[in-house]
């Protein structure tokens, strides 16, 4: 049997109901979770840790240096990780892991619930069996999510760790993959078919940490935006736009109702000139492409960065933070190489 160590940070999947307040919190241990789901034993060798157990909104850099590490520790007596997660922002840190984790030889699958572990519609056995099942039978190495393909329980997904978005507040299939495919299907009883899966060739682990400290911020693009907003991102190390369609901001002042537009303009001016800005686009599909409208023209000239990327702006955040983390001096120069798989230079027709 196939080894496999299960890291559990908490979340949805190791939740119940607290009877003192009325809500869901996380309280089950792994030894809990384990006795809940006995099936996992049949699978696969287990070595099951408690990491924390918290909402995954609470997470931050320390916490996903922290995963790694005791990733990296577990890789050396196990054929794979899968970590028990919080839905909410599994995909902030399933990009993170992806980036720190390089030269990665063995599967590394995060898994959550969007219905708490004791509840009777819970999807959090379906996961838990469907990424046993995977790493038992599949030669896939990397960083993937385990998630519901539908609102039965016939099937999981692989999914892309940096081309995967949590697109619905509740259902069990919330996770989907933006401008890509998903990697394969599993279901419990250990039929993998694989739907969009190229081998890389495999390297030396290696951890490369994300600075604690740095402080990368992650604005949104909306009408009626005051120079202000931007102002405190001077004081940052890096920052992320998230524009409207092809990646654009209000910028352009076109009658009196509109001077606060030339002042943003002037305030992310003066900002590319000390930190590193990206352009992403709050639009789910597709890329940026700053070229076809004349204010993209004049963001590209003051220096925004991001043009003609398709990375979605979690994975961009986590990507910044590390670069800046890691080759500081190549930053802008390396956010438009495709280094995990979170960039397509060409978008599959389905998706255009």
């Amino acid at each position: 049997m196939k080894k496999v160590s299960i890291l559990h940070t908490g979340g949805t999947l190791s939740s119940k109901v607290d009877y003192k307040t009325g809500g869901v919190v996380a309280k089950y241990t792994d030894k809990d979770i384990l006795s809940m789901f006995p099936e996992l034993r049949e699978i696969v060798k287990i070595k099951s840790r408690l990491i924390r157990n918290m909402s995954s909104d609470d997470m931050n850099f320390k916490h996903y240096n922290l995963l790694a590490k005791e990733i990296f520790k577990e890789l050396k007596n196990s054929d794979g990780v899968i970590i028990t997660h919080g839905t909410d922002t599994m995909h902030y840190s399933a990009a993170a892991l992806s980036f720190i984790l390089e030269g990665l030889d063995k599967p590394i699958l995060l898994v959550g619930a969007q219905r708490s572990s004791d509840r009777g519609s819970s999807d959090a056995g379906l996961n838990l069996i469907c990424a046993a099942q995977f790493i038992k039978n599949s030669d896939f190495f990397g960083v993937g999510i385990c998630m519901h393909e539908g609102m039965s329980d016939e099937n999981c997904l692989i999914l892309p760790a940096v081309k995967t978005r949590k697109l619905h507040s509740s259902r069990r299939d919330a996770f989907k993959v933006v401008n890509d495919s998903a990697i394969a299907r599993v279901n419990r009883y250990g039929k993998v078919e694989f739907l969009n899966y190229t081998k890389r060739e495999k390297g030396k682990l290696e951890l490369k940490l994300i600075n604690e400290k740095l402080k990368v911020g992650l604005i949104k693009s909306r009408p009626n935006m005051f120079a202000t907003e931007l102002k405190i991102y001077e004081k940052y190390d890096g920052l992320i736009l998230e524009g409207t369609g092809l990646g654009h901001f209000p910028i352009t002042k076109i009658d009196n109702f509109t001077s606060e537009n030339k002042r943003t303009f002037d305030e992310i001016k003066k900002i590319t000139k000390k930190i590193p800005v990206v352009m992403t686009t709050q639009c789910l599909f597709g890329r940026v492409n700053m070229n076809v409208y004349s204010p993209g023209r004049e963001l590209i000239k003051i220096g925004v960065l991001g043009n003609q990327l398709d990375m979605l702006p979690e994975v961009a955040y986590v990507k910044l933070a590390w670069l800046l983390s890691n080759h500081k001096k190549e930053v802008r120069e390396l956010i438009g190489e495709n280094l995990r798989g979170e960039i397509n230079h060409r978008i599959k027709d389905e998706f255009l």
